[in-house]
């Protein structure tokens, strides 16, 4: 991490969290890190993907379909897209059919703070 490290250290998800000097909510664990604005989000975010995967049949049907026979095992995906509840759907359905994935946001101002929050607590990416 940067010079500008933390104010305060927590534990969430059981992933060893710090939140910086400019308010984002930084960890690692294991060689997985994440920066989301704030983890307290992440129930409301998960909510949101719950109502979000009826909203999208498409890539519930391919998880339903495919996720036993884990095609996508092996390949590793990393994407840069707006952090939305919708981005995370896809990001969980190709977890789901077996892929390593990666991903960061391409817009700090669409990120949706919930979906980002919900991602880390899913430990999805």
């Amino acid at each position: 991490f940067t010079s500008h490290r933390a104010t305060r250290t927590t534990n969430t998800m059981s992933r060893q969290s710090i939140v910086t000097t400019n308010g984002l909510t930084e960890g690692l664990v294991k060689g997985e890190d994440f920066k989301v604005a704030d983890m307290k989000l992440a129930e409301f975010g998960r909510k949101e993907y719950d109502l979000a995967e009826v909203e999208m049949p498409g890539l519930m049907a391919c998880r339903a379909e495919f996720a036993a026979s884990q095609p996508l095992k092996g390949a590793r995906i990393s994407g840069s897209l707006h952090m939305t509840i919708q981005t995370g759907v896809l990001i969980e359905t190709l977890v789901a059919l077996g892929a390593e994935v990666r991903w960061c946001s391409c817009n700090i101002f669409s990120t949706q703070d919930h979906a980002a929050a919900g991602i880390v607590a899913a430990k999805t990416a």
